[in-house]
């Protein structure tokens, strides 16, 4: 690691080229000749992109970042400090440590945390950092963490591991076998280690895939940022046996979200209806968990069609997705779209719906935004129709 960077010089130029379009830095000349262009241009990048993602961080002084893939790649504090509130106890270990960020909030709730990172430079990188931002009970190690482990033969709290993709494995279907580390190969000997572990992965994951290749998953947090899926947490206590809980976590500004119920559990099938008064639109955490039964179920709410996965009732509730009053249904029909829909300026959303968001525009010259929303599906009569509606939630 270049210390170079700390120079109070460096650090108000980087300070004051944060936004600045790379392709017009790259065109400056370099007014630190004692350091490369690149590595200062690296900082201006990364710092940017941390304003919103890491504001700990770029509100700290004498940050060092690594580089702006890395800072894309990394956990947002916000599910940071989700998962912090998943764990307890004295100690824990993270194997694939990377930029440090749930280990910064790791280290508010336990006695201490190794950070394991086999890259020795980004090793250094939070371990200035750790200090930089008065963080004193974490340790950092670089190498292999399966290394580490043995060399350390110590009986952890908890085991957190946030496994990537091997460069051999893509254009393959996202397994966890096809990852580094490969937790399914290792997860007797992670047992030895620690009894509970807490294992993230990217969305792209599918959770019977996931359930396929792990045993003794006791809940698995599907974690959105602003209704954006960011992360699979598979929580795993060793000797677990019983039913597997789906949690859904949307984190918001205003609130959080949570919808859970138990996975193959007995959901009553959902009752059907025609649109009513309220329409209901799951957010992406409740998508990707795939308990459409069990929305109905939980919330009593009549499906418009069973692939549609759109609510409807006549009274309005609290519910983890976006709220709509319908003003008014219509048939898909070139009759009825011509008289309210063409040349106007709509939101739209295609559920179990032939025809993609770009074609009906085209179609109908709609113009995106303004306030008005239209939801183009099916009815439980297999019917297209068009939901016009107005925003609540």
């Amino acid at each position: 690691m270049d210390f170079t960077l700390l120079k109070p010089k460096i650090q108000e130029f980087i300070d004051r080229q944060l936004g600045v379009p790379i392709s017009q830095l790259a065109l400056q000349k370099n007014p630190f000749p004692e350091i490369t262009w690149i590595a200062i241009i690296n900082q201006i990048e990364a710092k940017t992109k941390a304003k919103e993602k890491l504001p700990t961080w770029f509100h700290t002084k004498n940050i060092i970042y690594p580089s702006k893939i890395a800072v894309e790649q990394t956990s947002s504090e916000k599910t940071a400090e989700y998962k912090s509130s998943l764990i307890e106890g004295n100690s824990l270990i993270d194997l694939t440590g990377g930029f440090g960020v749930d280990d910064y909030y790791f280290a508010k709730k336990m006695g201490s945390v190794t950070h394991c990172e086999i890259n020795s430079e980004l090793s250094e990188i939070v371990s200035h950092n750790c200090n930089q931002l008065g963080v004193v009970n974490m340790e950092c190690i670089a190498g292999d963490s399966l290394v580490t482990l043995k060399r350390l033969d110590t009986k952890w709290d908890w085991i957190y591991i946030d496994p990537s993709r091997r460069n051999d494995a893509k254009g393959k279907v996202f397994m966890l076998n096809d990852c580094l580390p490969n937790v399914p190969e290792n997860l007797e000997y992670y047992f030895e280690k620690s009894d509970a572990i807490l294992i993230k992965t990217a969305p792209l994951l599918d959770l019977t895939a996931g359930l396929s290749e792990l045993k003794n998953v006791k809940t698995i947090h599907i974690v959105a940022l602003e209704n954006e899926v960011k992360e699979l947490l598979w929580e795993l206590h060793k000797d677990y046996q019983g039913e597997i809980t789906i949690k859904t976590v949307n984190l918001t500004k205003d609130k959080t979200d949570i919808f859970e119920f138990e996975f193959n559990g007995d959901a009553h099938e959902a009752n059907y209806s025609l649109p009513k008064r309220y329409l209901f639109e799951p957010n992406s955490a409740v998508m990707k968990s795939g308990g459409f039964k069990e929305v109905a179920t939980t919330y009593s709410l009549d499906k418009l069609h069973k692939h549609s996965h759109l609510y409807t009732s006549n009274l309005l509730i609290d519910f983890p997705g976006r709220i709509f009053e319908i003003q008014e249904s219509i048939p898909f029909a070139k009759k009825e779209l011509k008289t309210h829909l063409e040349n106007s300026k709509q939101n739209i959303t295609t559920r179990n719906f032939p025809d993609t968001v770009e074609k009906i525009r085209k179609k109908w010259k709609i113009k995106d935004g303004g306030n008005s929303y239209c939801f183009f599906t099916t009815n439980m009569k297999n019917d297209k129709i068009v939901l016009l509606c107005t925003k609540l939630k």
